[in-house]
């Protein structure tokens, strides 16, 4: 499909299926719901998050090819949103339906080698790495790229799932988890000092807009919080802004992608990770930009001209998991005005799980974290973002 060659922009009134019933589909079509489409979605859980306010739900496995097909049936439009998406399932829904995201994106974000050999192909800078398949090549490749280095499954893998940090070659040597068969990718250490996501949207008429950049703090190996803008030098946002855009044009990409950077010492950017989909890091645009990363979306593959990106106040995304429920609702009756809370509707609470998020707004960066920590809502060794800014 020839970007915006023939293609008729897809009208409220229409019908969007959604592969997945996450947070995400659920935040996509409660955005959508306000622009007058109507959606359908397909996930193994009857009581998903995104089933909860769909207009109709497929309760089937995502290798279900009769349901992809009943999915491509009830739908004009199909969208997913996440990455690791049965093969088979794809190719039926290329035949039957729109996807206008294709296939092709879906086979190199969900690969991490392909990922990066795409990237380097867009001329987009990345971390040093290996590809490695064997005992004898990891032990060459940590020899190569040196020490401490970082080994990741090629494919699934999340939330700090799937990797192991060695710090010597004895480590290494005595690893004995390598799957026979399993690709994996090695990748050289980065001392970085901050964690950069981009969400950058590219419509299927060849329109670009990118939001603005959020600096990323974990916990535990899970996002925590994001702090939009980025508190670095307005040259470095332009940058990320900028290498952004390369790997929406790059990648053919419709839709959004999440372009996940590392911020060296000398101001430089390395790309990390992308996401073809809306992502953690963009929920701050609901309540902080003039169009929200979940409209933008759906603008994006509809053919709708895009929203602006603009950020219209700044803003402190805090995830809000399983352990932090009670604690969360227990202060919600404190919280001052500019403070939003996103409940994802999931029944079951348990440590690690993404259960909802908050955003917190004001006049400063300063102002916003202080309200975080005045309500007790990160880990005490989190709330040295405040002193960092400063």
């Amino acid at each position: 499909m020839e970007m915006g060659q023939g293609i008729k922009p897809l009208l409220p009134g229409s019908t969007i299926g959604i592969l997945g019933g996450g947070q995400l589909g659920r935040m996509i079509i409660l955005e959508g719901k306000k622009m007058g489409y109507r959606f359908v979605t397909l996930d193994p859980l009857d009581d998903c998050p995104g089933s909860q306010v769909a207009d109709r739900h497929i309760t089937a496995g995502y290798d279900d090819l009769e349901a992809a097909r009943l999915l491509a049936e009830s739908s004009d439009l199909i969208t997913y949103e996440f990455e690791n998406v049965d093969d088979a399932v794809v190719k039926v829904l290329e035949k039957d339906a729109f996807l206008p995201q294709g296939g092709e994106l879906l086979r190199i974000t969900r690969h991490r080698v392909r990922e990066k050999r795409a990237l380097e192909a867009a001329g987009v800078p990345v971390a040093p790495y290996r590809a490695v398949q064997s005992r004898e090549e990891l032990l060459s490749g940590s020899e190569a790229l040196g020490f401490p280095c970082v080994l990741k499954t090629a494919t699934g893998g999340y939330d700090g799932k799937g990797q192991w940090v060695f710090q010597s070659m004895a480590e290494a040597e005595a690893f004995t988890q390598l799957e026979p068969g399993r690709e994996y990718v090695l990748e050289q250490w980065v001392p970085f000092d901050k964690e950069i996501s981009v969400i950058a949207a590219r419509s299927i008429m060849g329109e670009v807009a990118i939001f603005p950049p959020a600096w990323n703090i974990h916990r535990k190996q899970i996002l925590h919080q994001s702090i939009v803008p980025a508190p670095v030098e307005s040259g470095i946002l332009r940058h990320a802004e900028d290498l952004a855009r390369q790997v929406a044009e790059g990648l053919n990409v419709r839709g959004l992608i999440a372009v996940e950077m590392f911020l060296l010492h000398d101001g430089s950017l390395l790309v990390n990770e992308l996401a073809p989909r809306p992502h953690n890091s963009g929920h701050y645009t609901l309540d902080a930009c003039a169009v929200s990363q979940f409209e933008q979306q759906i603008r994006a593959l509809s053919g709708l001209p895009l929203g602006s990106p603009k950020l219209l106040t700044l803003a402190v995304m805090v995830n809000i998991l399983g352990e932090d429920v009670d604690r969360v609702r227990a202060r919600m009756t404190d919280f001052p005005p500019q403070v939003k809370v996103h409940w994802y509707g999931k029944r079951e609470s348990r440590p690690g799980r993404k259960m909802g998020h908050l955003t917190v707004l004001g006049e400063s960066t300063e102002e916003a974290l202080a309200t975080v920590c005045r309500l007790e809502l990160m880990e005490p060794t989190t709330r040295r973002g405040v002193e960092t800014i400063r």
